[in-house]
């Protein structure tokens, strides 16, 4: 019922329009916008290897390159820039869709299943995809499980465990990012002033978490994928 009460719904034409078919491609664009931003800047300075000293958009990009750098590579520790484009692109991408939340009259669309499942889907394809290609058809062994007469029943449980996964991911953003946007929204409504500002700055923590963990599963799922093991 809440997509009903968004600022879009005020907009003709999209007051039948769910507000994730919005927010989502949205945020893709405003991110896209930001990040054309700073490569001509970049570009225009030379890609200096030196930061700016000045807080700048150039700058902010900066920092947040480092950060993903470095958590992907405490997850992933051999070639993390392999997977730093897809890891990186989630983080930021599911913590500014989960920003929409926090303004009121606003939803995030990640507390739409859906469009949680589209994202998990991708990593699921993600880490398959490397492990088959660090690995070949070997990958299959790591569902096998280390003894030899145990590989069927782990192949099953194995496989079905990794069905789950993207499952799993989908499930745990979605029942967070809306259990913490009606809980912001009822607040809101009962004592608008003031107070929300609490839940506001509590909705930004949350939003950054669910994307941390989000972030690092993913990761998590790509460093077993490629890991390569002890060969008797």
């Amino acid at each position: 019922m809440h997509e009903q009460l968004t600022w879009f719904s005020l907009i003709p034409g999209l007051k039948d329009v769910p507000n994730y078919m919005i927010t989502y491609p949205l945020t893709g664009v405003i991110l896209v916008v930001c990040t054309l931003l700073v490569y001509r800047t970049l570009k225009r300075m030379d890609y200096p290897e030196v930061p700016e000293e000045r807080f700048t958009l150039s700058s902010l990009f900066d920092v947040i390159y480092e950060a993903l750098y470095n958590f992907t590579a405490s997850v992933i520790p051999e070639g993390p820039e392999r997977f730093l484009s897809l890891i990186g692109t989630l983080f930021i991408f599911i913590f500014f869709s989960n920003l929409w939340g926090v303004i009121p009259g606003m939803a995030p669309p990640t507390d739409k299943l859906d469009t949680n499942v589209a994202m998990a889907g991708i990593v699921f394809v993600a880490y398959n995809y490397y492990g088959f290609k660090a690995h070949g058809i070997k990958y299959i062994k790591h569902f096998m499980g280390p003894i030899w007469w145990l590989a069927p029943i782990m192949l099953v449980v194995e496989v079905m465990s990794n069905m789950v996964r993207p499952f799993s991911l989908s499930l745990r953003l979605f029942g967070n990012m809306l259990g913490d946007h009606t809980v912001l929204g009822i607040f809101s409504h009962l004592l608008p002033v003031l107070v929300p500002i609490f839940f506001m700055v509590l909705g930004i923590f949350v939003s950054f978490i669910q994307a941390l963990i989000f972030s690092i599963l993913s990761a998590v799922y790509i460093a077993l994928a490629v890991a390569h093991e002890e060969e008797d």
